[in-house]
């Protein structure tokens, strides 16, 4: 049967636009020839919800703001389905607060998220009008100060105490619950985000250990008891990494966290999957190979300098590969909008898909790349197994409807001629240099 082929090509200067692209006769010597095989079911793609994007977004005109969001998430756009939120403050916060700072509350009468009806649940109601398959899970960055050692947002570690542990426990179901009555029904909860971070922005220390007695005697068995369907998820963890613990830590870091708590029956009932931000990327080999049917996510794409380079693009794509190619289901980028320079409260700068720059609307080279991947693939796509010598700087996906999407990096500094092949059929296109190109092959 003959397929309907089209594609789209992005470079620096010319962005979007359509990829002249021609069917070939066979050599069987593709530059990206794909397989066949059907590797894990793709769950989707999206964002991450910060007070400071929330912020940006509302110094646009409101036509340009509607635009933004159409652009993340409706089905012209990125059609973001899959995304993240954080629990209290994130470092992009406009400030520190917590949904509790009422010292020795343990039954959580003070539980509140009046401050979260100003930014956060506004932001994803205005994504739901655009995405009605939206699923939002989320993870603090840090306890409220008292249920912590030393009483700190930054830094320290949660008290490990029974009261306090069972207190941190009611405080992620009240957030679920209090979510629920705003329309926001709240898929998964990440227990920690960072757990070996110990930063000057909201930050939490856990050992695998702590990690597992809590989900395992306290918010696993709190959660089985009140018949909660959000599910329990081992994350956002980011070890190994180089600047925690030196050689030890990295010779043994699947083994203290992921492998630690997994191999308790008791903890590892609870756990619906495995969540990797980008400084624990090192892991999933380690993961996937020992706990091949438990599921894998990205929860946060490398956070870049503010400068928004076309370079730094480049890299993310690559980042987009190793996470696939290591078995993630999910990928969810960091800040989707910022202002101009992308300074966080606590002083660092960062990447976005857009910037504003007072009533100015900016794309950013990432927008591009994301779009080139998520416009096209579905939830519930496969990740397919490529090969060929272009087989490292291209993703390859199938949807549910059998449409095949090849997303291609040309790195290079050449333009290349290169080889598709699909289903017996070949195809032949011309890859600008440092460019990406989208090719879709209707059945």
């Amino acid at each position: 049967m003959k397929q309907t082929v089209y594609a789209v090509s992005t470079t620096e200067k010319d962005k979007w636009r359509g990829q002249e692209i021609h069917a070939a006769q066979g050599t069987g010597q593709a530059d990206i020839l794909v397989t066949g095989e059907k590797l894990q079911t793709i769950r989707g793609f999206g964002g991450c919800f910060n007070e400071m994007g929330y912020s940006a977004l509302m110094d646009l005109p409101e036509a340009d703001r509607e635009h933004v969001i159409r652009e993340l998430f409706s089905e012209e756009g990125c059609n973001f389905t899959y995304c993240r939120m954080p629990i209290g403050a994130s470092d992009f916060a406009e400030s520190w607060y917590s949904l509790n700072e009422t010292e020795n509350d343990f039954s959580m009468e003070h539980f509140t998220i009046e401050r979260d009806k100003k930014c956060l649940i506004p932001y994803i109601q205005m994504a739901k009008k655009q995405q009605k398959n939206l699923q939002i899970f989320a993870s603090p960055w840090s306890p409220p100060t008292w249920l912590k050692h030393p009483r700190a947002y930054n830094f320290g570690t949660l008290i490990q105490e029974p009261a306090y542990r069972k207190a941190y426990a009611l405080y992620f179901k009240k957030f679920i619950e209090a979510y629920e009555k705003e329309g926001i029904h709240i898929q998964a909860v990440h227990i920690q985000n960072e757990p070996v971070s110990d930063q000057k922005f909201p930050s939490c220390v856990w050992t695998g250990e702590e990690l597992r007695d809590f989900i395992r005697e306290d918010i696993g068995p709190l959660f089985a008891e009140s018949g909660m369907d959000t599910e329990i998820w081992l994350g956002t963890l980011n070890c190994p990494y180089e600047d925690y613990g030196g050689w030890e830590w990295q010779k043994t870091n699947f083994n203290r966290m992921a492998n630690l708590v997994l191999r308790d029956p008791e903890a590892s009932r609870y756990i619906r999957g495995i969540s990797y931000q980008w400084g624990g990327k090192h892991a999933l080999y380690d993961t996937r190979r020992a706990y091949p049917n438990v599921e894998i996510i990205q929860t946060e794409n490398e956070c870049g300098d503010g400068n928004n380079s076309w370079g730094y693009m480049e890299y993310i794509f690559h980042l987009l590969w190793f996470y696939f190619e290591h078995g993630v289901t999910a990928y969810v980028y960091w800040n989707m909008v910022l202002k101009q320079g992308g300074l966080s409260t606590w002083g660092w700068r960062q990447n976005s898909l857009f910037c504003t720059d007072g009533d100015r609307l900016i794309y950013n080279p990432e927008f591009y790349l994301i779009k080139h991947v998520c416009h096209f693939v579905r939830p519930q796509a496969s990740f397919m197994r490529i090969e060929g010598s272009f087989a490292n700087n291209t993703l390859c996906f199938r949807n549910p409807d059998g449409s095949t999407v090849v997303v291609v990096l040309n790195p290079l500094d050449t333009e290349e001629e290169l080889r598709i092949c699909v289903s017996g059929e070949e195809w032949v296109f011309c890859a600008k240099p440092h460019s990406i190109q989208t090719i879709v092959i209707e059945k």
